[in-house]
């Protein structure tokens, strides 16, 4: 059941291509939706960028692991050496 859905959810977005192409063979996108398109996708991947470079660990820093110590959960993080 989980590879069906698998193979659905891949073959999801060339299926709605080819029903988008014959229904509607002679017309492209119009501007305005492509204006849209290029917009969203900019900002995607502007905020994509913008939480890579938030949560990011300084440069040479080590993880450290949550331990629990005493009962209480130490949190886990970035430590520089």
């Amino acid at each position: 059941m989980i590879r069906f859905i698998e193979i659905a959810l891949f073959l999801a977005p060339f299926a709605a291509f080819v029903a988008w192409r014959m229904l509607a063979p002679a017309r492209g996108p119009s501007p305005r939706f492509l204006a849209v398109l290029a917009c969203v996708l900019t900002a995607i991947i502007g905020s994509l960028i913008w939480f890579r470079q938030e949560g990011a660990a300084p440069a040479g820093s080590s993880y450290v692991p949550s331990t629990l110590r005493d009962g209480q959960i130490t949190p886990s993080g970035s430590r520089m050496p």
